[in-house]
């Protein structure tokens, strides 16, 4: 049994691999159709991100907020709950984390961690929304949290306007952050600040609660099958509800992160969309903590060479969409590769009952 789920982990890592190959293939026949110069983009998107050490500090500046909303919606979505408010919750908490850096007088150190921590517990707050929509009344939550993105939106664009505008900035933003509100950075030359430490730490953290503690398990096993949890015994309603705070600490936290670290001052026009791209990296590591790393590090260099590429060439930037696309399509669709699983999975079988035969 061991060994058949750890043929059958392999193979989903080789269908998602499988899957981002075939994504590329279908970008680069993309490029060399429609550009007169095809090479150079090609060149261009693929090295581009490592070609100067600046660019690939663009890669990691960008890896560190997928980071966080990656982990927020692999731990929500292991609760078998499609909670979408990881976006709202990124926006909510750089807003409160600039209401904290522009309203209160802290000392260096210890004012950006009060405010990447409130802005962590305000999303944390907005996150269990849906899920107690669903556990009350049913509601279905992917619609309940899409909804709740734009209406906080909207609600933070009114605080915005009314609490915390420069009136002075020509335009609908805060005021200036304070030097001790601000994120130390720790790579020269680049913007790359202390949150990677804090986003790598998340990762480790994480890990060991879904996968070593009891409550990791329950999570799961929720997950797989809510009727059987619930009939050993496990609190289901309970489990929900702390995987949602949980999962939407985790994208405030990051929108804190992001937003002392790399602004000067809060300016977000719309929803930043890293809760979205969130989505993207939980599917690419298939909600496993551990793997949250490799698909934020494949999005963001995704993302910056693509940008890189339509700087320098005639190709838009808009191809990272179909790349993002084609992935997604083919991770979610089961009967991808669907004849290798079968066969995994009839082959340890027969192994399987062959050795119970044996010890007969």
């Amino acid at each position: 049994m061991i060994k058949k789920l750890d043929r059958l982990r392999k193979f989903e890592m080789l269908r998602t691999l499988a899957a981002v190959g075939l994504a590329l293939a279908i970008a680069f026949i993309l490029i060399l159709l429609t550009s007169e110069q095809p090479i150079q983009a090609i060149r261009a998107f693929a090295l581009g991100p490592i070609s100067k050490f600046r660019y690939f500090g663009n890669v990691i500046e960008l890896m560190i907020p997928l980071l966080f909303t990656g982990l927020a919606v692999s731990v929500m979505f292991s609760a078998n709950q499609f909670n979408l408010i990881s976006e709202g919750a990124f926006f909510v908490g750089a807003l409160g984390s600039s209401w904290i850096a522009t309203n209160f007088l802290l000392p260096a150190g210890i004012h950006p961690v009060v405010g990447i921590l409130v802005a962590g517990m305000i999303g944390a707050v907005v996150a269990v929304i849906p899920a107690l929509l669903k556990l009350k009344w049913n509601a279905d939550v992917l619609v309940s949290s899409l909804m709740l993105n734009y209406i906080l939106m909207f609600l933070g664009f009114y605080f915005l306007n009314y609490h915390l505008r420069d009136p002075n900035a020509g335009d609908m933003a805060s005021f200036k952050f304070p030097a001790s509100a601000k994120l130390l950075r720790i790579l020269p030359g680049t913007r790359v600040h202390i949150g990677l430490i804090v986003a790598i730490l998340a990762v480790i953290l994480v890990y060991l609660l879904m996968f070593k503690t009891r409550w990791g398990y329950e999570i799961r096993m929720v997950g797989k099958n809510e009727s059987f949890a619930r009939y050993s015994g496990m609190n289901v309603f309970r489990v929900i509800v702390v995987s949602q705070m949980v999962g939407g600490f985790l994208a405030g936290l990051g929108g804190g992160i992001e937003m002392l670290g790399m602004y000067t001052r809060f300016k977000y026009k719309t929803l930043p969309g890293f809760g979205w791209d969130g989505v993207i990296v939980a599917i690419l590591a298939k909600n496993n903590p551990a793997l949250v790393p490799v698909g934020a590090f494949f999005l963001a260099y995704l993302r910056i060479g693509a940008d890189i590429m339509s700087r320098s060439t005639d190709v838009s930037s808009q191809l990272v969409g179909i790349i993002q696309g084609v992935v997604i399509i083919l991770v979610a669709a089961e009967h991808f590769m669907s004849k290798r699983k079968n066969r995994i999975i009839y082959e340890e079988s027969m192994a399987d009952l062959s050795a119970a035969k044996e010890a007969k």
